[in-house]
């Protein structure tokens, strides 16, 4: 009876988009299907509802029920050439608040506070890391360490202040690492140093009680703003067991999950020892195997997780600098498709590193979303609002390109038949009427 729940569960997750990188945590909607590959403001629009600010997190969706973090309106933080006006930590619109809208017509089903002292980071505000969920419950956290549990119905369970209880956090550009939701658990990462001399850490959170179960500090050779990290924690199964991996610092660590200690670790990921060499992008994982870009995807490498202690040129399958920046690649289990900040696409067979095609335009611009691979098809935003459609498989081919008016920088979402797009100014949902 707890396999057939386990099955059933899991087969559930699949049909929604319950993480910031779906159901597989690798970018995929594998349930969705008859999506379309062209749309206007108008044209293939089911519903849009207008959002009360912009952010970089993506909508979190299950069954009839869609998740938004946001600002509050009239946040702003910066003016129409991007810059800060004033100081962002003044801005008198500074609440964060999670959202609940009905998926059939984005209708609001309830708002809830979750922080005050929204501010601004370059891009991205402290709204960025999206929520998570598990049908039952949805988590949130924010950049100024806010962690918070609520019901579907929008009760809150329990709340907690991470940095409050552990420091505040150093990043360069403020954080942005979403949670990873997996069991009974919350695990979540704080990878930093450019701005503070307290240590990086890990810990994981019983997801009902908000309490800790475990916290252990990760630390690293990296130097100044090389020691900061916006990547989310993933998942590796290494001989059937599943352990957490987390990239960033110039390395990445895989960790039991029961107590968090540190297993095995790669370096290698900054080469000549930049001290600038921030990580954005989240490692993505196919099995035993672990994807990870670094500093504008040089190098991207690949390698098999395991082992003990320094696995570094140990367990590399390859490398190579094909990588991107800030987008987090996608992949079916066989290729990995990236693309880069300027609109560059490369495909990666992930078993052998083989490169099926490589420097394919598409539309161009700056991306700072992550690509969507759902229905046999790579879905990219760029921050103009502009998603360009190519069809999945060994061959590039560009079907459909499709302009909203709106800055973009949350990555775009499928489940079932309907695509999900998160601008600064509103929430698309499009598919066929």
């Amino acid at each position: 009876m707890k396999l057939l729940w386990i099955v059933l569960l899991a087969s559930t997750a699949m049909a929604n988009w319950p993480q910031w990188r779906g159901p597989l945590l690798n970018g995929s909607a594998p349930d969705a299907k008859n999506l379309v590959n062209t749309w206007t403001e108008t044209e293939n629009v089911i519903w849009r509802v207008k959002l009360p600010s912009w952010s970089a997190a993506t909508p979190i969706i299950w069954g009839n029920t869609i998740f938004i973090i946001s600002g509050e309106e009239g946040f702003s933080g910066h003016t129409e050439d991007g810059r800060a006006s004033r100081n962002a930590t003044e801005d008198l619109h500074d609440k964060i608040f999670l959202i609940a809208l009905n998926r059939k017509d984005g209708a609001m089903k309830w708002k809830r506070q979750i922080a005050q002292g929204n501010r601004l980071f370059r891009k991205h505000n402290g709204t960025s890391p999206s929520p998570v969920t598990d049908g039952k419950h949805v988590w949130t956290t924010t950049g100024s360490g806010k962690l918070a549990c609520f019901t579907f119905a929008g009760d809150l369970i329990w709340e907690r202040d991470f940095v409050g209880e552990y420091g505040r956090i150093g990043i360069n550009h403020g954080y942005a690492s979403t949670p990873l939701l997996e069991g009974n658990r919350l695990y979540i990462q704080v990878i930093h140093g450019f701005t503070t001399s307290d240590s990086s850490y890990v810990f994981a959170v019983d997801k009902l009680t908000g309490k800790s179960i475990w916290k252990l500090d990760r630390p690293s050779p990296a130097k100044q703003e090389s020691k900061d990290s916006y990547s989310t924690p993933q998942l590796v199964s290494v001989s059937g067991n599943k352990q957490l991996v987390i990239s960033g610092a110039d390395i990445v660590t895989g960790h039991n999950m029961d107590t968090g200690k540190e297993l095995w670790r790669i370096g290698g990921f900054n080469p000549t020892d930049n001290p600038a060499s921030r990580t954005i992008a989240s490692s993505v994982t196919i099995g035993d195997s672990v994807f990870t870009p670094s500093t504008r995807g040089r190098p991207f490498i690949g390698f098999r997780a395991g082992g003990v202690g320094d696995i570094t040129g140990k367990n590399e399958l390859w490398t190579n600098n094909l990588g991107a920046d800030v987008p987090t690649p996608a992949t079916d289990g066989k290729y990995l498709y990236i693309v880069n900040d300027k609109g560059i696409m490369n495909c990666i067979e992930a078993a052998t590193g083989k490169v099926i095609y490589e420097g394919k335009r598409i539309e161009s611009g700056t991306y700072s979303s992550s690509p969507l691979l759902a229905d046999g098809k790579i879905y990219s935003t760029d921050e103009e609002g502009t998603t360009t459609v190519v069809k999945a498989g060994p061959v590039f081919q560009i079907l459909g390109v499709s302009k909203l008016d709106s800055r973009t920088l949350a990555s775009p979402v499928a489940v079932g038949e309907q695509l999900f797009l998160r601008t600064a100014d509103y929430l698309y949902c499009i598919g066929k009427k």
